[in-house]
């Protein structure tokens, strides 16, 4: 086993994850990059560094996910901070189509149900396939870390605010994807808060990513830097929270 302390993050070969991934990297950790495609995760790795190393890895497959960790203890022997940062917001929005746009078409009395399907498969399902392979690994750890990427548009408490600026592209896909993953986070803490595993959720804010067409309003430094600070707890940092960089948010 290796003495450097060892990074996974999901859906890493772009984006948020990308920036995550280059940030640890820089905080000295050897940086596992999983990607769908694992020529893309190769293309990011070496964008990232020398100590990274690209990771076949779809959290919507199983064989995959079992392979990845089977590959991490085999090759690396251990396994400290996992960030799940995968997840997409819809399969079928048009190029083009604004935000609030595809909202009209995730409303519950129309969104197609596989859609809904799809969404959580990666959001919710695959956070939890993931973790619980990993889980091993992270428990021999001195001090692992688990890191939820959410939103703040899961918020049930802002969405129940009629002055929240983001109620109305709230639906049963991408927006409550983030409410079950807040839920999941809470549920990974509960089952954890015995040993030194802390676990966490990030809201990175309105970020320029592939994810929204690219209209968001933060870079992927600002958007990386609140997933970056929870992996990065020390004894002392709390478990079981949801925040973005500003602080705490209400679930």
């Amino acid at each position: 086993m290796q003495n450097k302390p060892v990074a996974l993050v999901t859906g890493a070969n772009q984006g948020i994850g990308l920036q995550i991934a280059k940030d640890l990297a820089a905080h000295g950790f050897t940086v596992l990059v999983g990607s769908r495609n694992l020529e893309r995760g190769e293309a990011a790795a070496k964008e990232v560094g020398p100590d990274t190393r690209a990771l076949q890895l779809d959290v919507t497959d199983q064989a995959s996910i079992t392979a990845a960790a089977e590959r991490i203890r085999k090759e690396l022997g251990r396994l400290d901070v996992l960030v799940n940062n995968a997840a997409i917001s819809n399969t079928s929005k048009l190029p083009g189509m604004s935000v609030q746009d595809y909202a009209k078409l995730n409303r519950p009395s129309n969104v197609s149900l596989e859609e809904v399907r799809a969404v959580w498969e990666t959001n919710v399902f695959g956070v939890l396939a993931v973790t619980q392979a990993m889980l091993p690994l992270l428990r021999e750890a001195p001090a692992a870390r688990i890191v939820n990427v959410s939103s703040g548009v899961g918020s049930l408490t802002r969405n129940s605010d009629p002055a929240y600026a983001y109620r109305s592209i709230f639906g049963p896909g991408y927006a409550a994807s983030k409410t079950a993953l807040n839920a999941m986070t809470v549920a990974m803490a509960i089952e954890l808060e015995s040993t030194a595993i802390k676990v966490n959720a990030a809201c990175p804010g309105y970020t320029k990513t592939n994810l929204n067409s690219y209209t968001g309003t933060r870079s992927v430094e600002e958007g990386a830097r609140e997933p970056v600070r929870l992996a990065l707890l020390d004894a002392n940092g709390p478990t079981g929270t949801f925040s973005n960089e500003d602080g705490p948010l209400p679930w």
